[in-house]
């Protein structure tokens, strides 16, 4: 009885804020490098925003692939 409507997966969805997320938390941490705090804490020189915020684009743009909608159309 499901006339044609097709649901989404969750995990569709929570691919899409990882790579949100990832975006904006690399940003900043792009944005931190070109404006140092003055008083740096003490793993500032490993930019943690940085690496974080790539491994959320990656896991985002993982999630997004393989729970596509379009994706799940194909099998």
């Amino acid at each position: 009885m499901s006339h044609g409507k097709e649901v989404i997966s969750i995990w569709f969805f929570v691919g899409a804020l990882l790579l949100i997320y990832g975006v904006l938390i690399t940003g900043a941490g792009i944005y931190g490098l070109n404006h140092p705090p003055q008083t740096e804490v003490v793993l500032w020189n490993l930019h943690a925003a940085i690496w974080w915020g790539a491994l959320l684009i990656v896991l985002g743009a993982i999630y997004l692939y393989l729970y596509a909608p379009s994706r799940r159309n194909r099998s």
